[in-house]
């Protein structure tokens, strides 16, 4: 698997991964992305990649906590 990084859209301390696809369906893209190798685990917009040390990480989820109602 490859997954797409997108440098133009920082996450957490790296970038989104924007896409993932089979090897060998990659595709020409400008610097402002970049291939990396990846197992199948890794999902698009679920997972963010770290360059300085090459991993690839979960995006935390942020709970959000209901709004009080009015009385």
């Amino acid at each position: 698997m490859q997954a797409l990084i997108s440098k133009i859209e920082p996450r957490e301390n790296g970038y989104r991964v924007a896409q993932v696809v089979a090897e060998g369906n990659t595709f020409d893209v400008t610097p402002d992305f970049m291939w990396v190798s990846c197992d199948d685990s890794i999902i698009a917009d679920k997972f963010w990649y770290d360059i300085d040390n090459e991993e690839f990480n979960l995006i935390p989820v942020h709970e959000q906590t209901p709004m009080d109602t009015p009385q």
